[in-house]
């Protein structure tokens, strides 16, 4: 997250200024910075290719995504998940990292793909009804040769 850099250049200098129960402060609210993009990974595949992704699925996860985050590992991604399939579209408003999604059906399909600009309001919508989405770096199914039609494995169901 955006907000761990700067905690981590003022974590030294705010143990010598603010004492000890201004740099507990400070740990703590790094740890739970950081504690946001730790969350238990789910392993997918796409052929013979490897993802390790955090997975939203409650509304609250879905709606806070990769806002904010600016690293993202090329194996890494965050995996949407729905309750019923259908056209749900993405945007990146607050997001500071160029994105790539995968939408995804119900049987483990991917519909469509699409490259997504940081911070814009521009809706991506899968062209069918869809389950999942899986956001990864920007161009990262490109590089791999993933295309429209691939089977997605280890999705939940």
């Amino acid at each position: 997250m955006h907000c761990s850099t700067s905690i981590r250049t003022g974590r030294s200098s705010a143990l010598i200024r603010g004492g000890r129960a201004g740099a507990l402060a400070l740990i703590v609210l790094y740890g739970a910075a950081s504690a946001a993009e730790n969350h238990a990974r789910l392993p997918l595949r796409i052929g013979p290719h490897a993802f390790e992704v955090e997975v939203a699925a409650t509304p609250s996860e879905r709606g806070r995504g990769l806002m904010g985050r600016t690293h993202l590992p090329a194996d890494g991604g965050m995996l949407f998940v729905f309750e019923q399939p259908g056209r749900h579209c993405f945007w990146m408003r607050d997001t500071p990292l160029p994105l790539s999604i995968a939408f995804i059906n119900s049987t483990g399909r991917i519909a469509s793909l699409a490259d997504m600009q940081l911070r814009t309001e521009t809706l991506h919508c899968p062209s069918a009804d869809v389950r999942y989405a899986l956001e990864v770096r920007q161009g990262e199914f490109q590089r791999r040769g993933i295309t429209a039609r691939a089977q997605v494995d280890g999705l939940p169901r």
